[in-house]
């Protein structure tokens, strides 16, 4: 497959639903950013590439100061949505931004990115956010995994990595990988019943 444009657009009309069934708002937290994130004391979060908020509400609710980015103002719009139900408005703020450009002004103890896809390839876009976390800090990936040995992938080409091609971005002696793996899971969705995904987990602290 070729590579999508993940455009402001695209990301677009990936988060309005066709329809009023509220297609994306009833997303539960990924179970690897609970799992990699629990032990850690909370401070500052970022998570790039946010969608409607499960992981940033699921932080914020773990006492972490959250900053959700996404280039996607209906999918914000959801987020804060969900954030004011908690209620959690003041641990939260939202940042409508393109993160293939997006320079930010200050950087967190703990970003995570969970299956986002900006408009560079998804190596790069690593590379973009590693550097936005503070020394002392965490990093957390959570990506589509890219098997040669399964088969056509539905993900487009350069949208999924290897395990390999991530840790090699954290070789440097300031970078101490955690955790490094890549995992099957079984999920439901409305649209599609059973969905196999597989995916690839690397956690990195940065020591400066």
């Amino acid at each position: 497959m070729t590579m999508h444009d993940f455009g402001k657009d695209y990301w677009e009309r990936h988060w309005t639903p066709a329809d009023d069934t509220g297609k994306h708002r009833g997303a539960s937290v990924n179970p690897y950013i609970v799992h990699e994130t629990r032990h850690l004391k909370p401070g500052t979060a970022l998570d790039a590439g946010c969608g409607t908020g499960a992981e940033a509400i699921w932080l914020a609710r773990n006492s972490w100061r959250v900053t959700g980015a996404d280039i996607s103002r209906s999918a914000l719009s959801v987020a804060a949505e969900h954030a004011g139900e908690a209620p959690l408005k003041d641990q939260m703020s939202w940042v409508e931004a393109d993160l293939a450009l997006w320079e930010p002004n200050q950087r967190w103890d703990l970003v995570v990115t969970n299956y986002a896809h900006p408009a560079i390839p998804q190596l790069d876009f690593y590379r973009r956010i590693a550097d936005w976390v503070v020394p002392g800090g965490t990093l957390l990936i959570v990506g589509h995994l890219h098997d040669p040995g399964a088969g056509a992938s539905h993900h487009p080409r350069g949208a999924s990595v290897t395990l390999r091609e991530i840790t090699e971005l954290f070789t440097s002696p300031w970078w101490e990988i955690e955790t490094a793996r890549e995992n099957t899971r079984l999920i439901t969705r409305p649209d599609e019943g059973a969905v196999s995904l597989n995916d690839v987990i690397v956690r990195a602290h940065r020591y400066r």
